[in-house]
């Protein structure tokens, strides 16, 4: 049995609930602003990828449990948020004029 240290847990709460949020949020608004863009309607498009963002959510908060490294879990949940608010940040500007 591997002992982890009290700070490696509390970064790996942390990450599940807050790291994860952020990270299905960019996939939210990236998906919705995508797909409103391509011609849904919006409302149908927000009701698609809130469903999706349930077992994203749930995905990835196992995920940070089960992953081996700390280091990688806060990169690709960092990383991957801030890339994907950015690129939907960037859509709905283009979108909207």
């Amino acid at each position: 049995m591997v002992s982890a240290s009290r700070g490696a847990i509390i970064s790996r709460i942390l990450a599940a609930i807050f790291g994860c949020y952020a990270f299905v949020w960019g996939v939210v608004a990236l998906g919705v602003a995508a797909l409103h863009g391509a011609g849904l309607e919006y409302h149908a498009a927000e009701q698609a990828m809130m469903m999706l963002a349930f077992l994203l959510y749930l995905g990835l908060f196992l995920w940070t449990f089960a992953a081996a490294s700390v280091r990688r879990v806060w990169l690709v949940l960092a990383g991957g948020s801030a890339v994907m608010l950015a690129a939907a940040w960037q859509l709905q500007r283009m979108i909207i004029g």
